[in-house]
């Protein structure tokens, strides 16, 4: 069977235009139930449709309301199987009955205990990059826009919540209507289900969380109505209508996901601070690039991750100021010369920004490399031509880009035709794109926070007194700029800088797993317990990966890795688990 954009689908012959969703959620059972009906223009007169789809049970399919016999395809394990429909050049509708099974990758089906308030059951998706099809049979890859509308049924007491406008309110029979009028890839259909509630924070923005945990979010999200605006002064108009965040359970394997209408994010933004909400920034900027210009293959992730990155950039610079939003870059330049150092010994063509991931799961483009490499290419572009011009070609690139899909090929014309022509041999693109490593001309950050921070670790490692370094004012960020600057500590040193600032047991989960990644690395067994009891309650994959990667390169690490990922398995979603599977996996003796 012909795979092409880690898809099966014959997208190129016959194109998917409308995808029209009617389906029940059965908690006991953990599965969706119900039809898919997908409007297609057979422009090519391809005699099938063939379409994706994984840990799908497929009941019935129906060929302009005509049931027909359909085929599955050999499966395989990254990609799912084919699902092979016969069609004419005349027809326009095929109805696919299916209900999904409970190992779908793409849901996570939650008890009450695993949720917050630990009072009703809760379900998520997660369909990028190659999920949606775990869910829906669909065309599953990115080069593929279509729109959408849905109903779904779900318990009275629970409100269901897609990637389109929602409610605000839950119905008292449970039954919800949805319409997606822009066209979007299948890597953005989301859907939520779950006993939460609403409020507004502005005039096209709020907040959806669990009863016990919205106060404390409206507070920590209540900028977000200004990124809004910050976005569209600096790149156009905002076109999805509304921009809600729904804060998810802990087991949520990611910071968050751009679902058009409604991002999905993860309770651990939810600092008490506010220092922590540049991941909405992120996903807010993905509103332009990804989901409106989006990435045509998996290859291209670079596309949609490295603007989205410097476009965050933007919006907190925008609003908090130059310094700050630099030491954030900061920060992003620390943890890509991190991802450099491993990758470059291990799989230096992963650190190319387009990458070829022809029979690799597409899971494996997400690194630094996409986001951060990619930042800085982009903050060199605008180095070499000016801001003003680069942000003038910016909003250029997304209107004439609205709704339509870009490759990196045709990125770069459109670069050198719109822009680079007039600075001739100032950027070697194929150093940046199609070379390894970090280019010698990368952007340098400077900020006078990042100063501060780097002056203070210099003061303690000459004087290894904890005390010496003023800590006034800081935020999440100096913390995490402070420890992931520090030198090879000792144990005492460790056991000196937990007694003065606390860090074992401490509730902010990004600075929690800076600190746990060096107790592993300096042997901080004292960590470890509360170390344990952090891995078990938190599922965002940025979290879990460096604290396991580091266990498992020992052999009682590796036990305790082993231990604790048993315990805590059923608690994170199919991605996270995955990853920290196949780290344990390939630590075994060769």
């Amino acid at each position: 069977m012909k795979v092409e954009n880690h898809s099966f689908s014959n997208y190129k012959e016959v194109a998917v235009t409308h995808l029209s969703l009617n389906l029940k959620a059965d908690f006991d059972k953990k599965e969706l139930q119900g039809t898919a009906t997908l409007k297609i223009k057979n422009t090519a007169g391809a005699k099938q449709l063939i379409l994706d789809h994984k840990t799908l049970k497929v009941d019935n399919v129906a060929v302009d309301n005509k049931d027909v016999q359909f085929e599955i395809g050999p499966l395989d394990s990254i990609l799912g199987a084919a699902l092979i429909i016969p069609i004419t050049a005349e027809t326009k509708e095929v109805s696919v009955a299916y209900h999904t099974l409970p190992e779908s990758e793409a849901l996570q089906w939650l008890s009450p205990e695993q949720t917050h308030d630990k009072k009703h059951p809760f379900l998520f998706s997660q369909s990028q990059a190659i999920l949606a099809r775990t869910w829906i049979p669909l065309q599953d890859c990115p080069a593929v826009r279509f729109i959408y509308d849905a109903t779904i049924e779900v318990p009275p007491h629970l409100m269901a919540m897609m990637s389109a406008e929602n409610p605000t309110a839950k119905r008292k029979d449970g039954k919800y209507t949805f319409k997606q009028t822009k066209p979007i890839p299948s890597y953005l259909m989301a859907l939520a289900v779950g006993d939460v509630e609403f409020t507004s924070l502005g005039r096209n923005s709020g907040v959806y969380a669990e009863p016990g945990m919205l106060k404390k979010c409206v507070w920590e999200l209540a900028d977000m109505q200004g990124m809004i605006d910050s976005a569209e002064a600096l790149y156009g108009p905002y076109v999805w209508g509304r921009y809600d965040v729904l804060v998810l359970p802990p087991s949520f394997p990611f910071g968050g996901m751009e679902n058009p209408v409604l991002t999905f994010a993860t309770p651990t933004i939810i600092a008490g601070d506010r220092s922590l909400v540049s991941l909405v920034a992120h996903e807010l900027a993905h509103s332009w690039s990804g989901n409106l210009v989006t990435n045509e293959t998996w290859s291209d992730f670079w596309l949609n991750e490295g603007f989205t990155v410097y476009f965050e950039q933007r919006i907190m610079e925008k609003i908090y100021g130059h310094d700050y939003a630099e030491m954030l870059a900061g920060i992003g330049r620390g943890e890509l010369q991190h991802t450099l150092d491993d990758m470059m010994q291990e799989a230096p063509d992963d650190t190319k920004l387009f990458l070829n991931l022809d029979g690799r799961n597409p899971d494996d483009g997400v690194t630094d490399i996409a986001y951060e490499k990619g930042r800085f290419f982009l903050r060199r572009i605008e180095e070499v031509v000016g801001r003003s011009a680069w942000d003038a070609f910016l909003n250029d690139y997304f209107k004439t880009y609205t709704f339509k899909t870009m490759n990196t090929t045709k990125f770069v014309a459109y670069l050198n035709e719109k822009l680079l022509n007039k600075h001739p041999g100032k950027i070697d693109l194929d150093t940046w794109i199609y070379g390894t490593g970090l280019p010698k001309d990368a952007p340098v950050v400077n900020s006078k926070e990042w100063q501060r921070v780097k002056d203070a670790i210099a003061l303690y490692t000459k004087s290894k007194n904890p005390t010496d370094i003023d800590t006034k004012g800081y935020t999440t960020h100096h913390w995490l700029f402070l420890l992931r600057g520090m030198p090879l500590l000792s144990v005492d040193e460790m056991a000196a800088l937990d007694k003065t600032f606390s860090f074992t047991g401490i509730g902010n989960a990004e600075v929690a797993c800076v600190w746990y990644t060096l107790s592993v690395k300096n042997g901080y067994d004292a960590a470890f317990p509360e170390m344990a009891t952090f891995l078990k309650s938190v599922g965002r994959r940025k979290f879990l990966l460096p604290i396991y990667k580091n266990l498992v390169k020992t052999s009682k690490g590796k036990a305790l890795a082993e231990q604790i990922f048993s315990e805590a398995r059923k608690g994170y979603h199919a991605v996270a688990a995955g990853s920290i599977a196949d780290i344990i996996r390939e630590a075994q003796p060769k």
